[in-house]
């Protein structure tokens, strides 16, 4: 372990998120983060060189070629998923950069769910193209699909947490899999990270005896644990209270300038997103009907969508 690479934390105007942590666990934990960091980092200016030559060779015309789609950490390319009958995504495309977040907006049953677990591999589209680092993942394996989620990883809506396990156990699960560290120093990562998400001391805990905030919380603090590239939210303020809801908003937030992660959030607040997207894609009858910016959300004339916004509107008053 070396002390030069907490210089390698990127420095923003959010207090850095390992500024609070206990003496015994900071330094360990600081030069954790800081590798996570130093890794995304690289790791977004290669794809930004792999986009400046397909500019160069002028292959970046169409919005959404397969060799446009370089420059994205996350793509969809014209992706279509059925269940039987049932149509749930229809030729839907979108991207995400590196470092940043896309919100996934829309009713119940549109497919922003189904839409992350088609990134995660758990469902493979009918038809289309999935890309992640520019690398197609629909026709993986599973075992090729165990290589892609160290670098994405999910925070399911439950938790999903290991319930026969302690907390600590739970997050310490990612960091025994490297087998890169010795025990005190996964105890001190877990105890760190745990610290940083707000449920500090709760290392001995069961998953049972936890809120459904709480689980979030050590549901991301596990994600971190495996020093991720992109992390996809499912719904994280769903049936949590508004102070959680706020917290977890910073949380994300911060991860995200901080540890330079791309990130997608699928939520049904419109307070959320507006504080966390850099775009949002919105999904109606299994379409992707808009993507853009906030900005340009508001601005569409689209009938749906601002349908959409009013009824959130009168849901969430100022």
């Amino acid at each position: 372990m070396t002390d030069d690479k907490e210089a390698a934390l990127p420095k923003g105007e959010e207090e850095s998120l390992t500024a609070e942590l206990s003496p015994d666990v900071s330094p360990v934990v600081q030069e954790f983060m800081a590798e996570a960091a130093q890794a995304n980092e690289e790791e977004a200016e290669a794809i930004a060189q792999d986009t400046t030559f397909a500019a160069d060779a002028g292959l970046a015309g169409a919005a959404f070629s397969t060799a446009s789609l370089i420059g994205p950490y996350i793509s969809f390319e014209h992706v279509c998923k059925s269940f039987g009958d049932f149509i749930v995504l229809e030729d839907v495309s979108f991207f995400v950069n590196p470092g940043e977040t896309l919100c996934i907006l829309g009713r119940s049953g549109v497919g922003k769910s189904v839409s992350l677990q088609i990134l995660m591999g758990f469902l493979k589209p009918d038809r289309g193209t999935v890309l992640v680092a520019g690398q197609d993942i629909s026709g993986l394996s599973e075992r090729e699909m165990q290589e892609v989620r160290r670098k994405v990883t999910m925070v399911f809506q439950n938790g999903a947490l290991f319930d026969s396990v302690s907390v600590g156990e739970n997050v310490a699960f990612p960091l025994r899999e490297r087998r890169t560290m010795e025990e005190d120093q996964i105890q001190q990562v877990v105890k760190g990270l745990l610290e940083m998400v707000g449920v500090a001391g709760m290392e001995n805990m069961l998953p049972s005896d936890l809120s459904t905030g709480m689980k979030r919380s050590v549901a991301i603090a596990r994600a971190l644990a495996a020093q991720p590239s992109a992390v996809l939210y499912d719904e994280p303020t769903t049936m949590v209270d508004p102070l959680m809801a706020h917290l977890l908003g910073d949380l994300i937030q911060r991860l995200k300038v901080q540890l330079h992660l791309t990130s997608i959030v699928v939520t049904h607040d419109m307070r959320f997103a507006q504080k966390l997207a850099d775009r949002v894609v919105f999904l109606h009858e299994g379409k992707a009907s808009f993507f853009g910016t906030m900005e340009e959300m508001h601005a569409s004339k689209d009938p749906v969508l601002q349908e959409f916004l009013a009824l959130d509107a009168l849901v969430l008053p100022n």
